[in-house]
């Protein structure tokens, strides 16, 4: 029995949302100020690092065989605190750009997993969240409503 791949698609039409935003966003847009001290450039950004981990993640698995550790959601404001300077320095243009193209290749990671490696994810607890799409959604709906006002 195959995998459930209902994620590609999912992943895809917020990719396709993505780069829409992407390609119609002026500079202003992307330096457009959002809550916590973030920008729309510095969430692109913050997005982009997210699908990264996968990429990396999912490399590193599939080369040595052995799973990453377990997502801790206890870990995830304190990295993106850590990050946020970072993803602040980068030109807006340039963290939209990599966004899209980040996006890109961790949604063909993903796609191509095999069954046999998407199911031991499955069975460590998911340490690799193929479904990208979620986080990106929540991002965007914040940015779309943003740059609305």
């Amino acid at each position: 029995m195959s995998a459930d791949r209902g994620h590609v698609q999912e992943n895809d039409a917020q990719r396709a949302r993505l780069k829409a935003l992407v390609s119609r966003a002026s500079d202003a847009d992307l330096g457009r100020p959002l809550s916590g001290g973030w920008t729309v450039a510095g969430v692109l950004g913050h997005v982009a690092f997210w699908d990264q981990r996968i990429v990396e993640l999912a490399e590193k698995w599939q080369r040595e065989g052995v799973a990453p550790p377990p997502y801790q959601e206890a870990d995830v404001d304190w990295i993106n605190d850590a990050a946020k300077p970072f993803l602040l320095a980068v030109p807006p243009r340039k963290a939209a750009e990599l966004a899209v193209a980040i996006a890109e290749e961790a949604d063909r990671r993903v796609a191509a997993l095999s069954d046999d490696l998407m199911k031991k994810n499955a069975a460590a607890g998911s340490p690799l969240n193929l479904d990208r799409a979620e986080h990106r959604r929540e991002h965007l709906d914040e940015i779309d409503a943003a740059l609305k006002r």
